[in-house]
């Protein structure tokens, strides 16, 4: 087997058939597989997959995996996959016809075990005026992702593929190891750092991955996530996994990526730094000055940092009687522990 294809799904069984009938339209490169991971659904979701196999271009796998959360789903689906690589995607996504081709390629040509690629917009209602797609923070909250025209590395000043649109080497799941689960979401919650974690955990182990400006998928962005409400709960709980990031592997909450972040080992008041006490004053401040002038748009970007805060600050309350993991503070040290950790493992291996 040379690919497997996994989506995982919820509960969204009209959404996963448009997915379905837009992937058998792609090229296969090689020998592939579909595994379609469900997610506790209690809709027809297993009878839209039972159906599809009877005339799919593909062999589809139905596994269903009842703990819920879209990186328990994953996982599972990685465990299962036969591919030489594994492409991840969504039940919402509409593909290019050459999506795998360009994935396959771009290993190859890179010599790299992962690929990422464009992320564009199909709108499910009337674009907001307030909404700039554009903007870093809103592409991050509906989900889009566009570097440019050219092939970048990921991890070098841009940020991570998203889960909608990246295709892996199978063996590197082997090297790495699968995805934090608790920093995935999960129902009722908008937890969002499992990706990065892995890709920083990947990027300690010295794995690298390109962007690919060619890998296309179209994301359905929903008329539910084009409210403000929604913005301000995706802050909200990007704050909250922030505060996870930072107990689980002792990252800096707010610039994770950062080699030797400036505020490593800050004093703390309540689990939170207090340079983010003293900015979450100053960004309050901002609020009310523009929300006076009626600077909407500007108000709008200072109230989600402070739904960020929001979320981190509780998360760190409730957290903190518990101790951060043995972990770094910054980047450059989780480098330097995971090159240590490899070392050892070289030489038992010697000594074996």
């Amino acid at each position: 087997m040379n690919a497997s294809i996994i989506i995982a799904t919820a509960n969204r069984s009209a959404d996963l058939g448009d997915t379905l009938r837009s992937l058998a339209r792609i090229r296969q490169p090689g020998t592939v597989e579909l595994i379609v991971v469900d997610n506790g659904s209690t809709d027809d979701t297993r009878l839209i997959v039972e159906h599809a196999a009877t005339w799919y271009p593909l062999p589809i796998r139905y596994l269903f995996e009842p703990e819920t959360g879209k990186y328990a789903a994953l996982n599972t689906g990685i465990r299962s996959a036969r591919g030489h690589i594994i492409a991840a995607t969504d039940d919402d996504a509409r593909f290019d016809v050459d999506w795998l081709e360009r994935a396959d390629e771009g290993l190859s040509r890179h010599a790299c075990e992962f690929v990422g690629g464009r992320v564009l917009p199909l709108w499910g209602a009337p674009k907001p005026v307030w909404l700039d797609e554009h903007s870093s923070l809103h592409a991050k909250v509906i989900a889009l992702l566009d570097h440019g025209d050219a092939a970048r590395e990921f991890g070098c000043d841009i940020s991570w593929p998203l889960g909608v649109n990246v295709a892996y080497r199978r063996d590197v799941f082997e090297r790495v190891g699968l995805f934090d689960k608790r920093l995935g979401r999960t129902a009722g919650t908008l937890r969002n750092q499992a990706q990065r974690e892995w890709h920083l955990r990947a990027r300690a182990m010295g794995v690298h991955g390109f962007y690919l400006p060619d890998m296309v998928v179209h994301h359905l962005v929903a008329a539910s996530r084009l409210e403000k409400g929604y913005f301000r709960r995706w802050l909200y709980w990007h704050g909250v996994s922030r505060a996870l990031l930072f107990r689980h592997g002792g990252f800096d909450m707010e610039e994770p990526e950062m080699p030797a972040p400036p505020h490593a080992g800050e004093r703390r008041l309540g689990g939170v730094p207090v340079h983010l006490l003293a900015k979450a004053a100053r960004e309050a401040g901002a609020l009310t000055w523009h929300t006076l002038r009626g600077h909407v748009a500007a108000a709008f970007e200072h109230e989600l940092w402070l739904c960020f805060f929001a979320g981190l600050a509780r998360q760190r309350w409730a957290d903190r009687s518990l101790p951060v993991a043995k972990g770094p503070a910054t980047v450059r040290a989780f480098t330097e522990r995971m090159a240590e950790a490899a070392l050892d493992s070289e030489r038992v291996d010697l000594v074996t």
